[in-house]
């Protein structure tokens, strides 16, 4: 059943109330609760080397977004070692695997992203990325920041544990090793929306999709999620300010689009701090890159930006848009200079949305793998997913997965993306027992009427 961005758009409206179902629904119950599978257990005990030695590789030999070459090979032929049949080259670099149980039952897919960030690592670790590449016209460096490098290694790792199960198995389980989660580079398609308009779902739809992602703000040992609305919707923006170039010694002979810009990014902020009703929902306008000129007595012809906006309502989302535009192309022309706004200058991630009946299902899960009180109700995430592609088609759920030392403040610790952020290892294992014990309590869950 499709998901309409409608529905996940009315269900941010009233995103409190929603979030709050599955887990008091989920409560009642709690004495039924189930116990962790003691053949979860068993799987995570037997790969936990593995799946380690996984992320390590994959962390020291990351890849940006659509050039996942190398990782979608090393994916590639284990799956082929278990005596998978991978489908391979799908949105470019794309895995593909399904799971055939030894007897019927429901259909549900599991989802990995593969790409890494134009990141520096400052981390000290043996194994540390030294990997550079060209990103933007610029040698950046790259690393597994985000933590793709765990989740790949991690449903390795349940593929595994399928396999060797697999004969008492019931239905199917399909394995989804997706890159471009990041974002592809500028002028290619890629990430989930590729991987769908490719196909993905066309032979094989799945009553169920899950996925993870390993988050600096829970402690190692915690999970976390929520029904309804979860991560925002996210768009990029480019707005390029043209002047006209001058000697730095004599401003008046041209237009400075440096001074425009400035102001441009200036009365940005009032977008949301006064034409934005964060009282309903929060909502960010964010400038990340400014690039004009190259001496430093020369006023350059011109300057481009670019940012990101993140809402979790679409009329809130479409304002934002051309409150943006307004204010480039007007503060622009009162200094003489004229701007390009291209907001937004793709198609952005929806909102990341957990089917509320299904999180309630599958809470139970989650709490025998973490113990119930390591399970949070997470607020809402200002941090975007292309997951929310796959929840627009059928229902799903993500969550969370504490990344950050015990006894470390995850208020403090380094955040995903950061140079510095830094996986405690233990939530390779928890990350697994829960994304395993979802799986086979779904699977084996009786069938309904």
């Amino acid at each position: 059943m499709k998901r309409p961005l409608s529905v996940a758009l009315s269900c941010a409206l009233t995103c409190s109330a929603l979030a709050a179902l599955p887990l008091a629904a989920s409560a009642q119950s709690a004495s039924s609760q189930a116990a962790q599978r003691p053949e979860v257990a068993a799987a995570a005990a037997k790969v936990k080397a593995d799946v380690i030695a996984w992320r390590r590789d994959f962390h020291q030999n990351p890849e940006l977004s659509n050039r996942e070459e190398r990782t979608a090979a090393k994916v590639a032929e284990h799956l082929r070692k278990l005596g998978l049949k991978p489908r391979t080259g799908i949105a470019r670099h794309g895995v593909v695997a399904i799971v055939e149980g030894g007897k019927p039952g429901p259909k549900i897919a599991l989802r990995a992203d593969m790409d890494a960030l134009p990141v520096t690592e400052q981390v000290d670790l043996p194994f540390a990325s030294k990997a550079t590449a060209s990103f933007r016209g610029e040698t950046v460096g790259v690393m597994h920041a985000c933590g793709h490098d765990a989740h790949t290694g991690i449903l390795l790792g349940i593929a595994d544990a399928l396999v060797a199960m697999k004969k008492d198995l019931p239905g199917q389980v399909m394995l989804v090793f997706q890159p471009a989660e990041e974002g592809a580079p500028a002028n290619e398609e890629g990430g989930a929306s590729l991987m769908l308009k490719d196909g993905l779902f066309k032979d094989f739809k799945p009553e169920a999709v899950f996925g993870l992602h390993v988050f600096s703000t829970l402690n190692a040992g915690q999970l976390g999620v929520r029904g309804g609305p979860l991560m925002a919707a996210s768009d990029r923006f480019t707005i390029k300010i043209k002047g006209r170039q001058s000697h730095g010694s004599t401003p008046w002979m041209g237009v400075d689009p440096i001074v425009a810009a400035a102001e441009v990014i200036g009365s940005a902020q009032t977008i949301v701090s006064r034409r934005t009703n964060i009282a309903k929902l929060p909502a960010v306008v964010t400038f990340g890159a400014i690039k004009g000129g190259i001496r430093y007595n020369i006023i350059p012809d011109d300057v481009e930006m670019i940012g990101t906006i993140r809402t979790f309502d679409d009329g809130m989302r479409q304002a934002i848009f051309a409150d943006l535009k307004n204010v480039a192309e007007h503060v622009s022309a009162a200094h003489g200079a004229s701007a390009e706004a291209q907001v937004p200058d793709q198609d952005g991630n929806p909102v990341t949305y957990n089917d509320p009946a299904l999180t309630a299902r599958m809470l139970p899960s989650l709490k025998a793998a973490a113990g119930a009180a390591n399970v949070i109700e997470m607020p809402l995430v200002m941090g975007a997913e292309d997951f929310s592609y796959y929840a627009k088609e059928v229902p799903a759920m993500f969550f969370f997965v504490g990344a950050t030392e015990p006894g470390v403040d995850p208020a403090t610790a380094p955040s995903n993306h950061s140079p510095k952020f830094k996986l405690d290892e233990s939530s390779l294992d928890l990350g697994l027992r829960a994304m395993l014990q979802v799986t086979l309590d779904y699977l084996n869950a009786p069938k309904a009427g």
